[in-house]
């Protein structure tokens, strides 16, 4: 029994510790300056509980940082029993409440963004999750709160949160630095036709070692009876035979190894359906080094973060694949990894085996 009160504390403190640690580092994973991930936990996790774009982006970075510092925290002797501990306690019930909401309205499907993308979990998973550290925070309170919380240092708590915090702000801003080119314009960000993308990518020093020719629709072919699939708004030709409509960020890596994979399928087939795309408005600047790595520029529109989640769906993740034909929804790829990630093989399989008869 000795034993056990002698190493059970630390070890839930750590295990405590850890979890809100990779967790924090999670809704930033892989890379904080690349946005794709914190303004995913926004979009899905914030926008629902009624946040503006603004106040979504100031109260994200803020609970990153506070999941950060509580962390760090929880491995002090500092006020754990009347602070630290009942924080987090706090923290991790409005999750449960907030998940179990999520459970009711939408279902226990898809990522919750808990830890981001690192360790995808479904809202239950979550929430089971969730209820094991408050059962184990609260043995360290009752059991152990006089012990390990004989110090009190208001001020070196609240500096951590605060240095957390701040660090967030400073290394993901919430605001984007405009990109400036070697002819000092701006970097193509916005949808033009493709022979106007050529020009401005030319422009730009950029030399795609192709480029997607295939702008004006092919004639129709049979298959499927023709329907309205939603995306005409965006491509009017997008209902007309068989297409493939992406939704990227132009900064997350599997977007760009997705479309090098397209644009390498597109060479070896042939009657390839039309690439076009649709970009998440973060870090848009990037969009001509995102052609250059795909190897060919495609027809694009880049939409509003919040406008393109509601178009991709918040159940689904980038890079997202369509397969249309005829406005039919053949096959949508909607995740970075798992069963539901673009699979080139899977994608290839399903054109050949609906060829026209």
């Amino acid at each position: 029994m000795q034993t056990l009160d002698r190493y059970l504390p630390w070890s839930i403190r750590i295990i405590i510790a850890a979890l809100f640690i990779i967790s924090a580092y999670g809704k930033i994973y892989p890379d904080p300056s690349a946005y794709g991930t914190i303004s995913m936990f926004e979009i899905k996790q914030l926008h629902p509980l009624g946040f503006s774009t603004e106040w979504a982006k100031i109260f994200s970075r803020a609970l990153i940082g506070i999941e950060f510092g509580l962390g760090f925290l929880m491995l002090f002797p500092f006020d754990l029993k009347k602070i630290v501990i009942p924080a987090t306690v706090s923290m991790l019930a409005i999750f449960v409440v907030h998940l179990a909401i999520q459970i009711l309205t939408v279902g226990n499907s898809g990522n919750c963004g808990c830890f981001g993308a690192l360790l995808p979990m479904t809202p239950l998973e979550a929430i089971m999750k969730n209820l094991l550290s408050i059962g184990l925070l609260f043995i360290l309170w009752k059991r152990y709160g006089d012990d390990i919380s004989k110090k009190s240092n208001f001020w070196f708590l609240t500096t951590i949160i605060s240095i957390s915090m701040l660090l967030m702000f400073v290394f993901i801003p919430t605001f984007k630095a405009t990109t400036v080119t070697n002819n000092s314009q701006p970097a193509l960000t916005e949808d033009v036709t493709l022979k106007e993308e050529v020009a401005d990518t030319s422009q730009n020093g950029i030399e795609p070692k192709q480029v997607d020719t295939t702008l004006h629709a092919k004639p129709i072919e049979t298959g499927p009876k023709m329907k309205k699939s939603g995306f005409e708004t965006y491509f009017a030709n997008i209902n007309q035979g068989k297409k493939i409509l992406c939704f990227f960020a132009p900064s997350c890596d599997h977007c760009r190894a997705t479309a090098k994979q397209l644009t390498a399928l597109k060479n070896s087939m042939a009657d390839f359906p039309q690439i076009q795309i649709l970009f998440m408005d973060e870090a848009a600047e990037e969009i001509p080094s995102f052609f250059e790595f795909a190897g060919a520029s495609y027809n694009h529109k880049v939409l509003d973060i919040i406008e393109f989640w509601q178009v991709l769906g918040n159940n689904r993740d980038v890079p997202g694949v369509a397969y249309l034909w005829n406005g039919n929804v053949v096959k949508f790829y909607s995740s970075p990894e798992g069963a539901e990630a673009f699979n080139k093989a899977d994608l290839k399989t399903q054109l050949e085996k609906q060829k026209l008869r």
